[in-house]
């Protein structure tokens, strides 16, 4: 069994970070190409290599650090669908706020320019099979 030091050290190697960049920037580029097909698929690979993108490059977080600053909403969503403990976290703080009747945060009273298009993201992350409780 390979424990978590092991596999930190793997991911760190230039080879594999440069090859899980090139993976992902591909994936990216490809989206188009799987959204011709009916379903939603190019969302899902752009996600893929998105992901895949963002785990290796500073440039590339820097940027969607700014974008998630630039659009708040937005970057809610994103939050969401990661299911990050900063956004659940954020998501308490904002409904605890909203229950007092504080003014939002300052960082979110600035919405971008799309931010009308896009409605707010659900209060729970979305449920896995693997979130259930068995029943038997």
């Amino acid at each position: 069994m390979i424990s978590r030091e092991q596999w930190t050290r793997f991911i760190d190697h230039p080879v594999v970070e440069w090859t899980i960049f090139a993976t992902g920037a591909l994936l990216m580029l490809l989206s188009p190409l799987a959204g011709v097909i009916p379903g939603p698929g190019g969302i899902f690979v752009f996600a893929i290599g998105l992901a895949m993108v963002l785990k290796t490059s500073v440039w590339a977080k820097r940027h969607y650090v700014r974008f998630k600053n630039w659009q708040p909403k937005a970057g809610r969503w994103a939050d969401w669908g990661l299911r990050r403990k900063s956004a659940k976290r954020r998501a308490v703080i904002r409904k605890e706020r909203k229950v007092l009747g504080c003014p939002p945060p300052s960082d979110e009273q600035a919405e971008g320019p799309i931010a009308a298009a896009l409605p707010d993201p659900p209060a729970t992350a979305p449920e896995l099979p693997g979130d259930r409780e068995s029943t038997n």
